[in-house]
């Protein structure tokens, strides 16, 4: 019995002190309409906490004349008179109590907790200062998606980000590598004061964005480096490149050509080809997988040879223009045995001899060409001595018949006396002979 009558008293003592509590709060609540409201004195800062962290409410009073100072929830309801707690929420805990500071802590954060907090001081007049409690809720995880699993380059494709349950709104950047694109955000509030964000991304593909991957990233003060991303899978034509095996720098004819075509694309090239363009390649040459051979070149084979590779996506080719020139030639040595130095000396097939063969070579030329200026000679000189025969002989008859008219005389004598001009000339008239 005495304990019940001991608790029935101790309940009693705490009624009591809580109406004496209510009934002070309502008559400075009372001051406080009666009053401008003045915080000069009594501050409180805005808090902005995570849902399920912990929140701290600090009052803080400058120059008190220890007035009292209490802290009241939304519903005006007493958590803390002094360092007394009336309500019964032992969520909220005290951090600190003195004269200039009444500091209380709220654990596990709820959206009911959101609201504006009152700290009031018993002065006179009574002041009021406001802590505005906002609640973060983070949204959940970004979930990306596209429209395809597989583009082919120069089609557009599309993404999508969507950022559930949060508050308030997220914002949704988009990064393509290290590049950043520009989305289209829609927000819908839900019922129970969260936010649903999609966003969408639109572009072009290229072959280069094959492999890159593209970053759907929530910006969100509850959180911090919220991101996703898809990597993108890009289909295209082969690209085609070829390479020369040999020879190295200028062809020649005789030579031989290997040329080796390199493809490459998404997915593989399932086909290579070597054809030449406006004629049919050599049947001669030889042709494995991707590598052409041509052997013993000749200007026949100029042209353009093309290499032509495929795929599922489209074809593409690479060109190669041949041309072959003369063969390097080199001057025979000489056969004479006159000079042994000349005779033992040897040169590379794409050095001439003059350049090798020095002052002894010069002093052959010297020879050489003596020998055919003294034959010249020699030739003419035997043509002027038959020239001068032919002449003298046709001379000597021409004198002999000189006596026109002789063959119609009679005898020797009267041709003597009827030739023309007589023996008075007979005197200057002479015969020469060589």
């Amino acid at each position: 019995m005495k304990q019940v009558s001991n608790m029935a008293n101790t309940s009693n003592g705490s009624l009591a002190t809580l109406l004496i509590l209510f009934t002070i709060s309502a008559a400075i609540n009372t001051g406080a309409a009666q009053f401008p409201v003045q915080s000069q004195n009594l501050i409180a800062d805005n808090i902005s906490v995570v849902e399920g962290e912990t929140a701290t409410i600090s009052c803080r009073v400058k120059n008190n004349d220890d007035s009292v100072i209490q802290l009241l929830n939304p519903n005006r309801q007493t958590i803390y008179f002094r360092d007394v707690r009336p309500l019964k929420d032992a969520r909220f805990q005290l951090v600190n109590f003195s004269d200039n500071e009444l500091r209380v802590s709220l654990s596990n954060v709820s959206l009911s907790d959101e609201g504006r907090y009152v700290c009031q001081l018993y002065s006179d007049p009574p002041q009021e200062a406001y802590a505005n409690i906002t609640v973060l809720v983070p949204p959940g995880n970004p979930i990306i998606e596209s429209r395809e699993d597989i583009v082919r380059e120069g089609n557009e494709t599309e993404i999508t980000c969507t950022s559930m349950g949060s508050k308030p709104a997220a914002t949704i950047r988009w990064m393509k590598g290290d590049k950043e694109l520009q989305g289209k955000s829609k927000v819908e509030a839900t019922y129970d004061r969260m936010f649903t964000v999609t966003s969408w991304l639109r572009f072009t593909v290229m072959r280069e964005d094959d492999g890159v991957p593209v970053v759907c990233i929530v910006d969100h003060p509850a959180v911090k480096d919220f991101q996703t991303q898809k990597y993108l899978e890009v289909q295209y034509k082969p690209e085609v490149t070829i390479k020369v095996g040999f020879p190295q720098g200028l062809i020649r004819e005789g030579e031989n050509l290997e040329l080796t075509c390199q493809a490459k694309g998404k997915p593989q090239p399932h086909q290579v080809n070597w054809v030449r363009v406006d004629d049919d390649v050599p049947s001669h040459a030889v042709i494995t997988g991707s590598d052409l051979y041509i052997e013993n070149l000749n200007k026949s084979y100029n042209g353009t040879y093309r290499c032509v590779a495929s795929n599922s996506v489209g074809e593409t080719y690479a060109d190669y223009i041949l041309y072959v020139r003369d063969a390097l030639t080199t001057t025979p040595k000489p056969t004479t045995t006159t000079t042994t130095t000349i005779s033992a000396t040897t040169s590379p097939p794409d050095i001439t001899q003059d350049s090798q063969a020095g002052p002894e070579a010069q002093r052959l030329d010297h020879a050489v060409i003596g020998g055919v200026v003294a034959v010249v000679v020699f030739a003419m000189l035997c043509l002027l001595i038959v020239l001068g025969r032919y002449f003298a002989r046709h001379k000597g008859t021409y004198f002999t018949h000189e006596a026109k008219g002789a063959d119609d005389a009679a005898d020797a004598d009267t041709a003597i006396i009827n030739a023309e001009g007589g023996h008075n000339n007979s005197d200057e008239k002479k015969e020469y002979y060589i």
